[in-house]
């Protein structure tokens, strides 16, 4: 007896739900889309909150920065769940190797003595900057509204508290494989005063209310400390036989420019929204306002001690960078130009 198999495609009945046909037209969508979009709670809550009875337990009013719709932003990388931990699987994968190779050649401790300073009492230390940004991003999870902003905000805390570990296994590694330099580190941060500018802006940004406040005004700083710290350090280091900090630094950089892509189309949708943009614009300028002197004010604190350890141009650099970021904001959030 002879059998003949053929294949038989069976086409479904929809390609996707409702909601997104009703979006999109009845087109294949994403997995993103179908995990992401109208996934926000709308209705049919239980209660309004004790602490807070002015406001739904999902609430836009949370924040001045609004979209109309909130779907009109997505995430450019596309980010659920499963691409997320792949790709940061890979990354922290990626830094353990380069630490791995650094502690093998004793990288670390052929340091110049005052690269290690700079190691030891400015970069380790800023684990505790990164525990700040992972708390504050954690509430932006929380109180945002919209999945696909809320799910970025949690992605971004699982980073940052990330990037705090990462710092902590550089200290360990610095320490030769003790916990001496995170107690240090601790002190440094809690005492020293180069740091009591950034720790004080930490700890305000920790309890303001409006949680995209708080989201922005961490991204202020962000945008001067990384570029000085990962990107410019990570120069002179190349040319100042400080080969271990090159190799730690370009995971914070390109980590940094990843995080960058969602933020940044974040603050495009605010600032275009037809129903909201000037009023975000408006609020956007008001955070800027307050909250861009005092991150150049702290950053140039820590810059000023990597000048006295190893004269980078360190201080030069963030006047630079501060110019642009206030050139570029303040374009950004003119209410009169982008009407």
């Amino acid at each position: 007896m002879q059998y003949e198999l053929r294949q038989q495609v069976i086409e479904p009945r929809r390609k996707t739900f409702q909601n997104l046909v009703d979006r999109y037209g009845d087109r294949p969508a994403s997995r993103y889309e179908e995990g992401t979009i109208d996934v926000q709670a709308t209705e049919h809550f239980h209660y309004r909150p004790l602490w807070d009875p002015a406001h739904e337990l999902y609430d836009e009013d949370y924040s001045a920065l609004k979209l109309t719709d909130p779907y009109s932003f997505t995430d450019p990388r596309q980010y659920y769940y499963a691409p997320y931990v792949t790709s940061r699987a890979q990354l922290h994968e990626a830094f353990g190797k380069t630490l791995e190779y650094v502690e093998s050649r004793d990288l670390f401790d052929r340091l110049p003595e005052s690269w290690r300073t700079v190691v030891t009492q400015l970069m380790v230390p800023l684990r505790h900057y990164e525990s700040g940004a992972q708390l504050v991003t954690v509430n932006g999870a929380r109180f945002a509204y919209g999945t696909s902003v809320e799910q970025c905000l949690s992605y971004a805390a699982f980073d940052r508290i990330g990037n705090a570990q990462l710092l902590s296994r550089v200290g360990i590694a610095a320490a030769g494989g003790t916990a001496d330099a995170l107690a240090d580190a601790k002190q440094v941060w809690v005492d020293d005063d180069s740091m009591q500018g950034l720790r004080r802006l930490v700890e305000e940004l920790l309890i303001e209310p409006d949680w995209a406040t708080g989201v922005i005004g961490f991204d202020l700083i962000d945008r001067l400390l990384y570029p000085l710290l990962y990107r410019h350090l990570d120069e002179v280091a190349l040319l100042g036989g400080a080969g271990a900090y090159s190799l730690v630094a370009q995971h914070f950089t390109a980590w940094f420019a990843d995080h960058r892509r969602w933020l940044d189309a974040l603050i495009a949708a605010w600032i275009a929204d037809e129903q909201h943009g000037a009023a975000n614009r408006a609020a956007l300028g008001a955070i800027v306002g307050v909250r861009l002197p005092q991150a150049i004010e702290s950053v140039t604190a820590v810059a000023a001690v990597i000048d006295g350890a190893i004269d980078a141009g360190a201080v030069d650099a963030v006047r630079r960078m501060a110019e642009e970021l206030t050139a570029a904001l303040g374009a950004a959030t003119n209410t009169e130009e982008t009407a």
